[in-house]
């Protein structure tokens, strides 16, 4: 996802994780989005048009369904099916706190 880069030192750096929503037409265009701006408009896309691919499968064998979530270790993607486009909400899930 883009998500690991390389800092001045040359020590590998993790960035913080997007959070945001945004929505994509039922040709996977990005109509609007609250996702940071340093997350690339390219992954964004691609995410959205994913999740259409879901959609429209489920359909296509008449599973139709209207939320789809991916939980990752430490991200979620929840997606709402809207009028053949959809809605989707990026994420990060909270650190664990240490254990003892």
């Amino acid at each position: 996802m883009g998500i690991l880069t390389r800092q001045g030192n040359g020590q590998s750096g993790l960035r913080r994780l997007p959070s945001g929503a945004f929505t994509v037409d039922a040709q996977g265009n990005l109509v609007s989005s609250t996702v940071p701006q340093w997350v690339p408009e390219a992954l964004v896309v691609q995410i959205g048009r994913q999740i259409l691919a879901v959609f429209k499968g489920a359909a296509a064998v008449r599973l139709p369904f209207s939320e789809l979530r991916v939980h990752y270790e430490a991200f979620r993607i929840t997606a709402r099916e809207m009028r053949g486009g959809a809605i989707i909400f990026l994420s990060p899930k909270p650190a664990a706190p240490p254990s003892s």
